[in-house]
């Protein structure tokens, strides 16, 4: 019999669609895992209701977990928060050169890619709608950072 931590690994393989290389696990998307007997069933947060990728994230999950003929659904009475990110997850983000998450007391984050705190925000819009645009003034480099929900 398969246990939760086995199927916990395989969720950490499932990739965000866009933020190649951070997991849904790492991520904070992944609310409950229960087994019992032969039923798995996995409850996954979405980041945004209007997330374009809540779809793709699904049969990712229901793919991964196949030989366990996993139940997947999405739970809307959980708010994700950016605080769900772990650590893993904010480092990768920092190494792909998108600032994580910041603190509600600090309103601009540094820059990941030379580590300076003299930024500024660009545009609030960015690639998907959980980032925005930022600008470093020391390096002169763009970068992306997520949004504080």
């Amino acid at each position: 019999m398969v246990t939760e931590t086995e199927i916990l690994e395989k969720l950490g393989t499932v990739m965000d669609p866009e933020i190649p290389g951070l997991s849904i696990v790492e991520m904070g998307m992944v609310g409950e895992v229960r087994v019992r007997q032969d039923e798995v069933a996995v409850d996954l947060i979405p980041t945004f209701l209007g997330c374009p990728a809540l779809e793709l994230i699904q049969q990712r999950v229901e793919a991964a977990l196949k030989p366990y003929g996993a139940t997947v659904r999405f739970r809307y009475d959980i708010p994700w928060s950016s605080d769900r990110i772990n650590q893993a997850g904010r480092a990768r983000l920092a190494a792909w050169g998108v600032a994580p998450p910041l603190p509600e007391t600090r309103t601009l984050p540094r820059c990941p890619l030379c580590g300076s705190p003299n930024t500024e925000k660009q545009s609030d819009f960015g690639p998907s709608l959980c980032r925005a645009l930022y600008y470093c003034r020391d390096c002169q480099q763009p970068f992306e950072g997520m949004k504080t929900i």
